[in-house]
């Protein structure tokens, strides 16, 4: 059995990363948000790996009010709990460097 997570930080890269997984499935999608970070399908796995890189996944989601809710429908996440993700993720006192 797997351990809760409840760092906050933790949880919100965990949403990013769903997030991450759901632009991929919809080429249109993810042909933008390549388009839009300058970074190559090759790069991707990597990149996912970047906390600034996860925040803005969620930056690209957050921008609109059709991908919030596909993105909720599809991840079962209420939209105030992505929107939660993406404050924290913006927000630097959950970055892991900074005490």
């Amino acid at each position: 059995m797997k351990k809760p997570v409840h760092n906050p930080r933790e949880v919100a890269e965990i949403v990013a990363i769903q997030a991450l997984r759901f632009i991929a499935g919809d080429p249109e999608r993810l042909g933008l948000f390549l388009a839009e970070t300058g970074i190559g399908p090759e790069t991707l796995r990597t990149a996912a790996s970047d906390p600034q890189f996860l925040a803005s996944v969620l930056d690209f989601v957050m921008r609109d009010d059709a991908t919030v809710n596909a993105f909720a429908a599809a991840s079962e996440l209420h939209p105030t709990n992505i929107a939660a993700a993406h404050q924290v993720l913006g927000d630097r006192k959950w970055e892991r460097d900074v005490p």
